[in-house]
């Protein structure tokens, strides 16, 4: 089927809302075709704020690349205004003669900065604030001049003031009312935040009425007004609002009425051409805020896609102010009426107000200074005219103060529903990204931004979008700046170094520290164990391992206690032992004057007290595997007696734990790790706090993983349900072996799944079965020809000699 014609003027926010929204549904359905009037891709005009304030360059608030548009065959036109629309033709030509035919038509035309009408205002050096070449024009202007003035105290005017004043100029702001940002809000508020802006540097003029801008040799030099004042002004900035671009339309016959009327599907008088963002008169209305241009984006793709569903039906809005470091946000009738209430809350030392609008039981209007914590929430009950009577109490104070939040660890966005706006800016909501983090199987910040806009337009959301991640994946989601360097001796952090060791298969310490170019010849004791780990996990039985770089119980292979003694723990497998073992234990006990023998957690029997010149010979007459007590490794394998010999058993737990214990034996990790076995969900055996934790049950075994019985106990996650003891080894293999090749040094279970979320665990474990067959292969070949250490040291005692005592 050939495709039909969609011409797009109009290169900015709204209009390519509207084409990706449609590229989303009807991908093929459109040759399509875009008219920029500026030379640029599309950007991000409410960023031009910080462009100006230094904090963003102009590469930095592109939207779509210009390879983003050939990817999608768009044909795009910049520096090229459409002057004619010809709709008998359906044609439309540009200033410089491009000529294209279209079947649909999307004018998305903007809007246009208000100039005073007054003498002087065709000065040179006398702008609006609407695009790139305003903000370079003021940029270069601050170079060479002193003195700004901006005309106007609204959100624009203040950005553009702030980020004048960053640029280094004598900035004073003139507004012709009592306070600032009075559409958005309150006096109270206003003259707070004219007190926090005074304090950064900028000075204020309010009521005042500007008269004339004053120029010499063609360049103004001044403003005076109505009441006779002047001041000097080298550059001034008109920003005194904004009026819809419309004339294109009205000039193709197209009606308008300030601006171009369209009907609740976004489409004008003439069926086949469509309107959407601040050119826009919807129901007497032209919007100014991005959030509304991209719910009429969102309608008008559904009905260019010819679904036939969706209608636009007007916005309710919200504030929030970009000015770096104030907290400001505002909805609704904040200021009320006779008939309305209010509660307020004013903290004039400590900067925080909030005002509460209330009618008929609902929240018509919000206004909050310097903690703006729940203006997403205020914002939503605003919005669905939710009765307030139940929490009118504690409304003042948040969702925080319902009590509903921090059980079982939740943090705020946990008691969020995915109903609730979290970027107003593009109007997008909480289960729109954990709905984009789940199945797109997203972990950063920017990959949510790419992926559903939130935090891509004025920032302010971008905290709140951290905390749904972090909440989505596990609540381990750690910004790429937290992740600190793994010591003072290198400026790489624990997943840099792993990679490093990969990517250049570094075998030994020395030359890893050559070639990430340690600072420290040496290391030190938290960089050189941690290397030594990376070595032998990244590359085992290639890396030489060295026993200097370990702590000292893993050097003398015991535990060593307060008094310079050592515990020495014997293996039992599954917790299950013999007469025989049991007599060597107590002849030993005897033979080295044991001062205690006790029965651990681990069910297994803990010798303490025991010289360091004893070691060898006890473990020689123990002739036991060494039980790794000391070490980051596996640990214990607790087990309950299951069903050979408990009524209630469903499952062989204790032949299950014996089995794990001894195919996982030797295994070095990150940290400790203890599994456990219960043979029914009594759960004797406390799976519910190891690492690994498996459970019978009537039709297999449950696995759970990150449990952790230590400081802060740490309930284990459900991973996954199986049917055979096979299955159960394969996949709590193939768990511990992503950890000890993921999880940064010193890192438990928990926190590793913390950070990383276990979806992502059950997505290589669970989800992926040549992954997960492959990941268990590696932790075998790990395993294999490896040696018990008491064993090494009793066959080789003569090579030992730092347990010999020294005589004189």
């Amino acid at each position: 089927m050939m495709k039909q014609k969609l011409v797009v003027v109009g290169n900015g926010m709204a209009g390519m809302r509207a084409v990706e929204e449609l590229l989303k549904i009807a991908p093929d359905m459109y040759d399509i075709t875009v008219f920029g009037d500026e030379p640029y891709p599309n950007y991000n005009r409410i960023m031009l704020s910080p462009v100006l304030a230094n904090e963003q360059t102009i590469d930095d608030i592109i939207l779509n690349s210009r390879e983003w548009y050939a990817e999608h065959q768009i044909t795009l036109h910049t520096s090229a205004r459409v002057n004619n629309i010809d709709r008998v033709a359906r044609r439309v030509t540009t200033e410089n003669g491009i000529t294209v035919d279209y079947d649909r038509l999307l004018l998305a035309t903007g809007s246009k900065p208000f100039m005073l009408p007054i003498p002087g205002a065709d000065l040179q050096g006398v702008l609006g604030y609407r695009d790139i070449k305003d903000t370079n024009d003021m940029i270069a202007a601050a170079k060479q001049y002193q003195h700004a003035v901006v005309i106007g105290g609204g959100l624009l005017g203040l950005e553009a003031a702030n980020g004048l004043k960053i640029q280094g100029m004598d900035v004073t702001v003139v507004h012709k009312n009592e306070w600032l940002l009075e559409r958005q809000l309150d006096r109270t508020s206003g003259k707070m935040l004219q007190k926090s802006l005074e304090a950064r540097g900028l000075k204020f003029l309010l009521q005042k009425d500007t008269e004339q801008l004053l120029g010499k040799d063609g360049r103004v030099v001044a403003i005076r007004f109505k009441d006779g004042q002047e001041i000097a002004a080298d550059l001034v900035v008109m920003a005194v609002g904004i009026r819809p671009n419309y004339a294109l339309a009205e000039s193709a016959g197209i009606y308008c009425n300030r601006g171009i009327v369209v009907n609740d599907t976004m489409q004008t008088f003439d069926p086949r051409v469509y309107a959407v963002g601040e050119c826009v008169s919807h129901r007497g209305i032209a919007y100014g805020l991005v959030a509304p241009l991209f719910e009429m984006a969102k309608v008008c793709a559904t009905h260019l896609a010819n679904f036939g569903i969706g209608l636009y039906k007007g916005s309710v809005t919200s504030t929030k102010l970009k000015v770096t470091g104030i907290d400001l946000f505002s909805a609704g009738d904040f200021m009320g009426s006779d008939d309305a209430e209010e509660i307020l809350l004013h903290d004039a030392v400590g900067g925080v107000y909030k005002k509460l609008v209330i009618k008929d039981d609902a929240i018509i209007g919000a206004v909050l200074y310097g903690d703006t914590t729940d203006g997403a929430w205020y914002f939503q009950l605003l919005r669905d005219k939710k009765p307030i009577h139940e929490i009118r109490d504690h409304l003042m104070f948040g969702q925080d103060s319902l009590g509903n939040t921090g059980h079982q660890g939740q943090d705020k966005v946990s008691t969020m529903t995915d109903a609730m706006e979290v970027c107003g800016c593009n109007g997008v909501c909480k289960g729109t990204i954990v709905k984009a983090i789940q199945e797109k199987g997203l972990f950063t910040l920017d990959d949510v931004k790419k992926q559903t806009k939130a935090g891509s337009s004025c920032g302010s959301c971008t905290g709140l979008v951290e905390q749904i991640l972090a909440s989505t994946l596990g609540g381990g989601y750690a910004p790429p700046s937290s992740s600190k360097a793994v010591c003072g001796c290198t400026d790489f952090n624990h997943e840099e170094v792993r990679e490093e060791i990969r990517k250049h298969r570094y075998l030994s310490i020395p030359n890893a520290m050559k070639g990430m170019g340690w600072k420290t010849p040496n290391g030190c004791a938290t960089c050189r164990p941690a290397l030594n780990y990376y070595l032998i996990s990244t590359w085992p039985h290639e890396a030489k391992d060295d026993p200097q770089s370990r702590f000292i119980n893993e050097r003398v292979h015991a535990n060593i206690q307060k008094d310079g003694t050592y515990s020495v723990i014997p293996r039992m497998y599954g917790g299950v032992t013999s007469s025989d073992q049991l007599r060597k234990i107590a002849d030993v006990a005897d033979k080295y004057k044991v001062p205690m023998v006790k029965v651990t957690g681990g069910q297994r029997i803990d010798l303490l007290g025991v010289k360091k010149e004893d070691l060898t010979n006890m473990w020689a007459d123990l002739d036991m595997p060494s039980g790794y007590a000391y070490g980051k490794s596996i640990r214990t394998v607790k087990t309950c007696v299951g069903s050979e010999f408990c009524r209630f058993g469903t499952q062989n737990s204790t032949q299950l734990g014996i089995d794990i214990e001894k195919a996982f034996d030797h295994m070095w990790a990150p940290h400790k790790v203890k599994f456990a076995v219960s043979g029914c969900p009594r759960n004797c055996a406390e799976s519910g706090i190891k690492d690994v934790g498996i459970i019978g049950v009537d039709s297999g075994w449950e696995i759970y993983v990150g449990g952790n019985g230590g400081i802060k106990t740490e309930v284990a996650q459900f991973l996954c349900k199986v049917k055979t003891a096979e299955e159960v080894i394969e996949f709590s293999g193939a768990f511990i072996q992503i950890y000890r090749e993921e999880a940064r040094y010193l890192d438990r279970t928990v926190h590793w799944i913390e950070r990383i979320g276990l979806d992502y665990v059950k997505k290589r474990v669970v989800e992926d079965a040549e992954g997960r067959k492959a990941a268990f292969e590696r932790l075998l070949y790990a395993l294999q020809g490896s040696v018990d250490p008491w064993a090494e040291r009793v066959n080789h005692r003569d090579q030992h000699k730092e347990f010999d005592t020294i005589t004189v």
